[in-house]
């Protein structure tokens, strides 16, 4: 599996059956410029994972490609004048011949008296990767590629090192950085606490690895 982070939530995922996108959003750089897309993967309504002035350019240049989305989204996404196919937690989808399990269910927390909205977890080809969104959902499998949220208002970094130790996957990609002024000493901490086995792999925005 290929991985090209591009910046904040935003993930492209180049796997042996498909390329799916995870959540395009106002914090990441070029994805509109993505053509031969199998789906495009939305976790929630927020702009910053869903980009209302790019995406739907997106979606017009990639008429084969998949709009998936959580059940909050659809609406927003209507109003972009996308049409979304809502995903709920515990569905199982074959995109291109890649295997999509949708978990979570609900964003996590900003602050006590802000309305929450749904979010979904993605895990494709049975936790080759997972992508929690904006939450701390454990994937019920084991997970090989984890994109690990290092900052967020939702988010302090002692619960971004417990949610690592508790999926210890082989390898976490950091996301969700652009709400950081400097990624140095989170980086550094998640590095140092993660769990035996699991490789800490920040990746340059925009450069496709092998992982």
């Amino acid at each position: 599996m290929r991985i090209t982070h591009l910046g904040h939530a935003c993930v492209l995922l180049e796997t042996p059956a498909a390329r799916l996108l995870v959540d395009p959003g106002t914090y990441a750089e070029g994805f509109e410029d993505l053509r031969g897309l199998d789906a495009v993967l939305i976790t929630h309504q927020h702009p910053d994972h869903a980009d209302p002035e790019r995406l739907p350019a997106l979606v017009a240049a990639n008429p084969g490609a998949q709009l998936l989305a959580d059940e909050d989204s659809v609406p927003v996404l209507a109003g972009m004048g996308v049409t979304a196919r809502a995903v709920r937690p515990g569905d199982h989808l074959t995109v291109a011949g890649a295997e999509l399990d949708v978990a979570g269910g609900t964003h996590a927390v900003i602050y006590a008296d802000r309305p929450g909205c749904t979010n979904v977890a993605y895990a494709v080809d049975g936790g080759a990767f997972f992508h929690p969104g904006d939450s701390l959902t454990v994937p019920p499998g084991a997970v090989d590629v984890l994109a690990v949220p290092a900052s967020g208002p939702w988010l302090k970094l002692a619960e971004a090192i417990d949610y690592l130790r508790a999926v210890a996957p082989r390898v976490a990609v950091p996301v969700h950085e652009r709400t950081m002024a400097s990624t140095r000493m989170a980086y550094a901490m998640l590095a140092e606490f993660a769990p035996a086995g699991t490789q800490f792999r920040p990746l340059p925005t925009g450069v496709a690895a092998t992982v």
